[in-house]
């Protein structure tokens, strides 16, 4: 399992649906999960992005396909970083 670093921009439709659902967000979390990956934490931003997501998908693949589901629905803008624990960073490094 791979860690990933989502950062979410909200469009102005993004934007509209939340402020008159604001759980919508839960729900868009079940559906990451149902598409294979894990939002292990989630944080709302003040300035350049609205969100800041915690992932962990099986792998790049998967990750890809949950960006690009998401942004295809004219709600959001994705930029997204794989992400190592300082552990296996420091592992790649000493070997």
């Amino acid at each position: 399992m791979g860690y990933y670093v989502m950062l979410t921009t909200l469009t102005d439709e993004g934007r509209k649906t939340i402020k008159q659902y604001p759980r919508r967000i839960e729900e868009v979390n079940e559906e990451v999960e149902a598409m294979g990956a894990k939002v292990l934490a989630q944080y709302a931003l003040l300035g350049p992005y609205d969100f800041c997501n915690i992932l962990e998908a099986p792998d790049d693949q998967t990750i890809s396909r949950v960006a690009v589901e998401l942004s295809a629905r004219g709600t959001l803008h994705t930029l997204t970083m794989a992400a190592l624990t300082l552990s296996e960073f420091i592992a790649g490094l000493e070997k």
